[in-house]
């Protein structure tokens, strides 16, 4: 059967309609994620077409100016923050100029005080931070460090190897108590015994390699050994503090969605139309994370719009699936 072409003003027209009910269960869903205990976090670039368009006149007027670049911020991201609440997962979608730190910071402002700081997962760049660190409990992804080295193995096979081999007993340790079930307090206790030892012996030998200048500090393994000792007790975290992950490939999973449509030539004409897809897309991916139908959930938020409106707690995606599960 042939599809019948619909005008892009018809679709998007359809897309809001969508988007002007699913906004408030959005915004119950960042008020629940901002008091969520794990937060995983990551940018990718974004396409939005009158922020370009901004773009061009900025950097026309820096070249009047006689600079080679405009000292207003220019970029464009989507960030994406993976939540854990309880049992369950929120996945939150953000198309801006902002990064992903002033985004997490921004759900931590919804944040209840007297909470235990949560856990923020993400890689060493600064575009991460947010302002005030002191809010959280900071880790850092040890497979990006990991990803250091490897990148390096064929120039540096033995070096290279001493350290692949240490992160990847920690990470078998790691998948051991994911199938033992272990909880957080017995994971960390595992840990401790299993993979410390062996981090600690490995610390001492990144140490010895930069200390008796067996290493040059600026060659291209001295700065992947300085990338592990400067972010050291952040990418160790998992050794000291209970449910602390290991990596980020779960926000980084969760970016590929966003990827791939930009893969797909897929851009957004206003920072409106940006926000209502980020919207859609948190909702949907947080409905294919928890297993449930993504097209009846958004059919059943038009059809009970009254009933979002009034209590969207009731309509969260895992919310939605509970209802549909109980007799």
């Amino acid at each position: 059967m042939l599809g019948v072409p619909v005008p892009d003003a018809t679709q998007w027209d359809e897309i809001e309609v969508v988007g002007d009910c699913a906004y408030k269960v959005f915004e119950q869903m960042e008020r629940e994620a901002a008091q969520g205990e794990l937060i995983f976090q990551d940018d990718t670039a974004v396409r939005i077409l009158t922020l370009m368009q901004e773009n061009r006149a900025l950097f026309d007027q820096a070249k009047a100016q006689g600079l080679a670049a405009p000292q207003e911020r220019t970029g464009m991201h989507t960030t994406a923050l993976a939540v854990q609440i309880g049992e369950h997962m929120a996945i939150l979608y953000y198309s801006s100029r902002r990064h992903a730190g002033e985004n997490l910071q921004a759900l931590l402002d919804k944040r209840q005080a007297g909470l235990e700081k949560p856990l923020a997962m993400s890689d060493a760049l600064s575009s991460n931070e947010v302002a005030d660190e002191s809010l959280l409990i900071r880790c850092h992804c040890l497979a990006h460090g990991r990803r250091k080295f490897s990148d390096l193995e064929e120039v540096f096979p033995h070096e290279c190897q001493v350290v692949l081999d240490v992160i990847g007993q920690v990470f078998d340790h790691d998948e051991q108590a994911r199938e033992d079930a272990l909880s957080p307090e017995a994971r960390l206790a595992y840990h401790q015994v299993q993979s410390q030892p062996l981090m600690e012996d490995l610390k001492s030998w990144l140490a010895t390699q930069i200390d008796d200048h067996l290493v040059e500090p600026n060659s291209s393994l001295g700065k992947a050994i300085g990338y592990l000792r400067r972010h050291w007790q952040t990418l160790t975290r998992f050794l000291s503090v209970k449910g602390a992950p290991l990596d980020n490939n779960l926000v980084e999973r969760v970016l590929k969605l966003f990827i791939r449509q930009r893969k797909n030539s897929l851009f957004y004409k206003t920072s409106h139309s940006a926000y209502i897809a980020s919207v859609l897309t948190s909702l949907i991916a947080t409905c294919l994370y928890g297993g449930v139908n993504a097209v009846d959930y958004l059919v059943a938020l038009q059809e009970h719009r009254r009933e979002v409106f009034v209590n969207p707690a009731a309509w969260l995606p895992w919310a939605y699936a509970a209802s549909r599960a109980s007799p």
